[in-house]
């Protein structure tokens, strides 16, 4: 199907018969474009089977997941099962506002964020929800919405002056914030904007100058683990992914990342996944508190090998192999 897989691991990525896995298999190893009947065929099927039918069939009757209500809070909480957390994995997936039920819980998240004070451009918006949300909704088909448009638009205007993003108040930027340029990774070029292309540069020269495995003093090493679903959090292969869809494989400054990447992959060519989300370490529990309930998700087992990250990481390194060959 790829042509330079091995053969065994091709197979067993394609063991579980999820049409979100051959999708991703097909888009991102396969060179296969958009409007490709097979390549259109698997995601006409996501939702029919697999990780995605998963969490479509726990779907409640009004569209939503967990809370049955329709306010910001109930669409948000609990972490990281109620809708908006369920709608960004089958973003993840390969789902669209075609697959049933997702255009329903889609635009009661778009009501519920729209207006003055909402997260999609208003009072509400910070750059963890809104970064999240853009990507969310311009995987799902709702690139043209004028909400998500004015979400793009906030987080150009919201970046800092070195570069980077803050979910909090802060002068200065931080790797930990690195939903801004991966909701614009989401946009095909021929959407971005003048100022967002300006806005991707200077963050891709945030993150590579300063290093993708840390910005501490000493090694973090929650970032140093891969995870999925990654929700809000920062890892080294989160900032891989991103910058390597933007464009910029052939820099040298990703290699510690990509070399870190290479020494996690196991013997049979497998990366597993790590802890779930929240991953803290335990110095810091003490003072890391989450203020709502959460419960941690998950599509695989951790410790195991992962057909997800497995999928990412080759796809990283692809981009980079491809990128320093056309140099």
């Amino acid at each position: 199907m790829t042509g330079d897989l091995p053969p065994a691991l091709e197979r067993w990525l394609l063991a579980t018969d999820d049409p979100s896995v051959r999708w991703r298999l097909l888009s991102e190893l396969g060179d296969r474009p958009e409007g490709d009947p097979e390549l259109e065929e698997c995601r006409r099927e996501v939702g029919s089977r697999g990780w995605a039918h998963g969490i479509l069939a726990n779907q409640l009757t009004g569209g939503q997941w967990d809370a049955p209500g329709t306010g910001a809070r109930e669409l948000y909480v609990p972490k990281y099962i109620a809708t908006n957390w369920r709608l960004l994995v089958l973003s993840d997936l390969g789902a669209t506002r075609a697959t049933p039920g997702v255009e329903r819980a889609a635009e009661l998240m778009l009501a519920a964020e729209d207006g003055p004070k909402g997260g999609l451009g208003g009072e509400g918006s910070e750059v963890c929800f809104t970064g999240n949300a853009a990507r969310m909704f311009t995987r799902l088909g709702f690139a043209d919405d004028p909400r998500v448009v004015r979400s793009t638009e906030w987080l150009v205007h919201h970046q800092k002056a070195d570069g980077g993003w803050h979910c909090f108040p802060s002068d200065s930027g931080t790797i930990d914030c690195w939903e801004a340029l991966a909701a614009f990774s989401a946009l095909p070029v021929s959407r971005r904007s003048s100022d967002v292309e300006e806005a991707i540069r200077r963050g891709a020269e945030f993150y590579l100058s300063g290093g993708l495995l840390g910005e501490r003093e000493g090694p973090y090493a929650p970032w140093l683990r891969a995870h999925y679903p990654v929700h809000y959090y920062y890892d080294f292969l989160v900032g891989l992914d991103t910058l390597t869809r933007l464009g910029f494989g052939a820099d040298p400054r990703l290699d510690p990342a990509v070399d870190h990447l290479m020494a996690q992959r196991s013997p049979d060519g497998t990366w597993n996944l790590g802890p779930l989300h929240p991953d803290i370490p335990p110095e810091e529990s003490v003072n890391y508190r989450i203020e709502t309930p959460y419960y941690p998700f998950a599509l695989e087992w951790t410790g195991m090998p992962s057909r997800w990250l497995t999928l990412t990481a080759l796809a990283v390194l692809r981009r980079v192999r491809r990128a320093r060959a056309e140099t």
